[in-house]
């Protein structure tokens, strides 16, 4: 939290847009945690269904009001890595450390099967949704943006319903059969107006971050030669996901593979049925031309780290060696995206 007054008095001062960054990046990692914690206690106070849904509405906030501040400022591809590295880093880095933290006590670790499959499937369904705008401009190159623009919103206005009934799925008609156990909370629970005070207070004090986070990525990245695919597509997931990643290998490493696993296949499902078509509300809102085309070299590697966690999560059992795994497949694209 040192970070906080930190970074507003380096953005007063004009210090270096590096030194700017390192600190907004600093900053927003309690200040998620923040939100993350008000929710559960909020969640905590309410029946199980709307709980789901806070934890579910809230659980992505911080990424997307970065990813928004991104939008406002222009940087489209930007939010566009961010999508697809918060969808990555979930399915790789988060499991693939769960799983090494939940293999430090048992050789073999069991999961809700059904569950897992539950997820694995609907994420597939959501990266066949964002390969389809992809695909058409692969195959139409000539054809007009607002053609394209259109054609993402209407995929965005699908993967939202879709969303809802998922909602309904797993949160009413067949929660018995898929429910996971709650996030825990540690202590007092708080009342609501605590709870809610925290919560908008972290999230303004996250959109203030955002500001100069965003602000900062063009002359940071120009005097680091970094590209904007690589500091959306691995450096700002991992900073507003941190809360939630830490939170997933906690309660990995106490034994609840199940909690770990809704997390993160819960997220990245989220990222793509939610998150993403918000941005496209967004970008219609404050009249950025926001669409789902994404580089066919990011929607392979989304189909591709998919399709592995599919597989090691099918038979409802891993082990540390599946974990490191992941955790290869996720360092190699970060050397892979570092180069481009």
């Amino acid at each position: 939290m040192l970070a906080l007054p930190l970074s507003l008095a380096a953005a007063w001062t004009h210090q270096s847009p590096s030194l700017v960054f390192l600190l907004a990046a600093a900053a927003i990692i309690p200040l998620a945690g923040y939100m993350g914690e008000a929710t559960e206690h909020l969640a905590s106070r309410s029946g199980p269904a709307v709980g789901g849904l806070l934890n579910a509405t809230f659980g992505n906030a911080a990424e997307l009001i970065i990813a928004i501040v991104a939008l406002r400022a222009g940087l489209v591809d930007l939010v566009k890595a961010s999508i697809m590295g918060s969808i990555l880093g979930n399915l790789l880095l988060i499991m693939g450390l769960s799983i090494v933290a939940g293999s430090l006590k048992k050789p073999i670790i069991t999961f809700n099967r059904t569950a897992t499959g539950t997820a694995a499937s609907m994420l597939a369904l959501a990266v066949l949704a964002l390969a389809i705008p992809a695909l058409f401009h692969s195959l139409h190159p000539a054809a007009d943006a607002m053609e394209e623009l259109h054609l993402s919103e209407a995929v965005a206005v699908i993967l939202v319903v879709t969303y809802l009934f998922s909602l309904l799925f797993s949160l009413k008609t067949h929660r018995r059969l898929l429910a996971g156990d709650p996030h825990p909370v540690v202590g007092k629970v708080w009342s609501r107006p605590v709870a809610l005070s925290v919560l908008t207070l972290a999230t303004l004090a996250v959109a203030v971050e955002s500001e100069m986070l965003v602000g900062a990525v063009e002359p940071m990245t120009q005097a680091l030669g970094l590209s904007h695919t690589f500091v959306g597509l691995i450096l700002i997931p991992i900073v507003g996901n941190a809360a939630e990643h830490s939170a997933a290998v906690m309660v990995a490493r106490k034994g609840n593979m199940d909690l770990a696993f809704q997390i993160a296949l819960g997220s990245s499902t989220q990222i793509a049925l939610l998150v993403a078509p918000l941005l496209i509300l967004a970008g219609i809102v404050l009249g950025t031309g926001m669409d789902l085309v994404f580089e066919p070299f990011q929607v392979i590697l989304l189909g591709l780290a998919t399709a592995v966690v599919a597989m090691i999560t099918q038979d409802g059992e891993t082990h540390w060696f599946e974990g490191v795994q992941l955790l290869a497949v996720y360092a190699m694209i970060a050397v892979a995206v570092f180069f481009i």
